[in-house]
């Protein structure tokens, strides 16, 4: 992978270069062995440790007899089934460990007197934006992200994904958007505003950074094939470009979050009540 040692390699595009996209005080960047040690910390605490589990995962599918699309990826699963209050303390409490990766990179941010979050623009200061964005975005990528994965699971290189194996309790609906939120907050965050943004301290190419970040989303994505591998690698590549334009992971976190919302609801609404749906 190319890249370009020159100090300032991506610093036009806010939250990716030294400083950019800072906010009160004075950025202070750390040295880049600081910087790089960092980056490799927080992925392995959070989807780089996904990408490995994903892997394994995988290895284990195609070498399993029987072909992909007849083995399944659970999504949402019933950590206590028959005890609804304990596995929904299991459920919240899953959410909630899996945005700790979030907070430290927050708080490296401040650390860094970049402004916190606000340096890759996750904030309050502009909803409308983000929502329209999001939503555009949003009804753009899930349909074909849809065809895309029926495509792949129909030529037998993807397992059958089931979003959702939650019991009918009354905090089934909220659990699954309160996921859906969280893998968008945790994904965007890290794999988009947060990544860029070191690796453009460290000297990459724009393109250098955009393969990375976009073969570190299919990776992670590969336990449900070879087809959730490709399509989450393009959204990845979408994603940093829009990024770049819009310089905020707002609206890449409203529309990641209302793709798995539809993705998870819709399932729990459909699955067994229409025939293209595949149930596992």
């Amino acid at each position: 992978m190319e890249s370009d040692t020159s100090p300032g390699a991506g610093a036009d595009v806010p939250g990716e270069g030294s400083g950019a996209g800072a906010g009160p005080g004075t950025s202070q960047q750390p040295a880049r062995s600081v910087l790089r040690s960092e980056t490799l910390i927080v992925l392995a605490l959070s989807v780089g440790a996904s990408a490995a589990s994903s892997l394994i995962s995988f290895i284990g599918s195609v070498t399993k007899p029987g072909g992909l699309k007849h083995q399944a990826a659970t999504l949402n699963a019933s950590h206590a089934p028959g005890r609804p209050w304990l596995d929904l303390a299991w459920q919240l409490f899953g959410i909630a460990t899996a945005l700790v990766p979030v907070l430290l990179v927050g708080h490296l941010l401040l650390r860094e007197r970049a402004g916190g979050l606000r340096a890759i623009g996750f904030d309050r200061t502009r909803p409308g934006f983000d929502l329209s964005r999001g939503t555009g975005l949003a009804a753009a990528i899930g349909g074909s992200g849809l065809l895309l994965y029926l495509g792949a699971r129909a030529a037998g290189v993807n397992l059958t994904v089931v979003p959702e194996a939650l019991p009918d309790v009354w905090w089934k609906i909220p659990v699954l958007i309160a996921s859906a939120v969280q893998n968008a907050v945790l994904e965007e965050v890290i794999v988009v505003g947060y990544l860029l943004r070191r690796l453009g301290q460290l000297g990459w190419t724009p393109m250098a950074a955009l393969v990375a970040s976009s073969l570190l989303r299919g990776s992670y994505h590969l336990y449900q094939g070879i087809g959730g591998f490709l399509g989450n690698m393009v959204m990845g590549a979408i994603f940093v470009l829009l990024y770049r334009r819009w310089h905020r992971v707002g609206p890449l976190v409203a529309a990641h979050a209302l793709i798995d919302t539809v993705a998870f609801v819709g399932y729990a609404v459909l699955a067994g009540r229409v025939g293209w749906l595949p149930t596992g």
